[in-house]
């Protein structure tokens, strides 16, 4: 049986008969503690590891990276401790083009993913020009707000602000700078899930994902914007649930 990883992993609901994992990645600034409401809905028949980024919470004081590419090594070696059962991955915004580095660092090292779930990201080959991590501190935040992912309450608070901000420009500035490598695809099923109104993907950009898998594709499109899946949280977990148990053909849906 797999151990704890320290730092890294959060295992909220540990379900250790269940017959597949699903690792989840969160957004930019955000933490594991996001998944726990997944991890609690999801056990006992999935067992939910939720990564926690270096650079926010318990792990504030450890440099954030500034590189999906590198953060996707040091979580896929991670992650070597646990491919003991079939795992998926679930990423939303940055969370999903780390999950896609790091599915492919499982499968170029033997192990394919049962699926890659993909949310609130466009498809890797779908750049934009984006500098909101080269701005002052009021325009990073004007970029939080307006995506409405973080508790305004937090915002209000000067302390906490400067305690939160560095982690988002360190993960904004990942996001921004990356640039995915043609040709690299993977062979797991992607299952793409957006917002009909999200300000960073497009329906269009989001559909692209289906160039990045010679496996299996699916696209869902949610209403709401770049949090959809706060609104439709019961939704996009029952998806999922639905997903991986036609996948591994024993998980069964409650």
């Amino acid at each position: 049986m797999a151990v704890d990883n320290g730092a890294w992993i959060r295992r909220f609901h540990p379900a250790p008969d269940a017959p597949a994992r699903l690792v989840c990645l969160a957004h930019a600034g955000g933490s594991a503690s996001y998944f726990f409401p997944v991890s609690r809905a999801l056990s006992p028949v999935v067992d939910v590891l939720a990564v926690q980024y270096p650079g926010r919470q318990e792990r504030r004081s450890e440099p954030a990276f500034e590189d999906v590419g590198l953060l996707a090594d040091a979580i896929a070696e991670q992650l070597a401790a646990w491919t003991d059962r079939p795992l998926a991955l679930f990423g939303h915004s940055l969370g999903a083009t780390v999950a896609f580095e790091v599915a492919l660092r499982l499968e170029a090292g033997g192990v394919t993913p049962l699926a890659l779930f993909a949310s609130g990201r466009r498809a890797p080959s779908r750049q934009r020009a984006e500098h909101v991590h080269l701005g002052d501190d009021e325009q990073l935040l004007a970029e939080i707000v307006k995506l409405e992912g973080t508790d305004p309450s937090m915002l209000q608070d000067p302390e906490l602000v400067g305690m939160i901000l560095p982690a988002f420009r360190s993960d904004y500035k990942a996001a921004e700078t990356y640039r995915w490598r043609p040709g690299a695809t993977l062979r797991c099923p992607v299952h793409t899930l957006t917002g009909d109104a999200d300000p960073q993907v497009t329906v269009a950009e989001a559909e692209a994902w289906h160039e990045h898998t010679t496996g299996a594709f699916e696209l869902k499109v949610f209403r709401g914007g770049h949090f959809y899946l706060n609104a439709h949280a019961a939704e996009v977990i029952a998806l999922i649930r639905q997903r991986m148990t036609a996948l591994t053909g024993s998980v069964t849906p409650r």
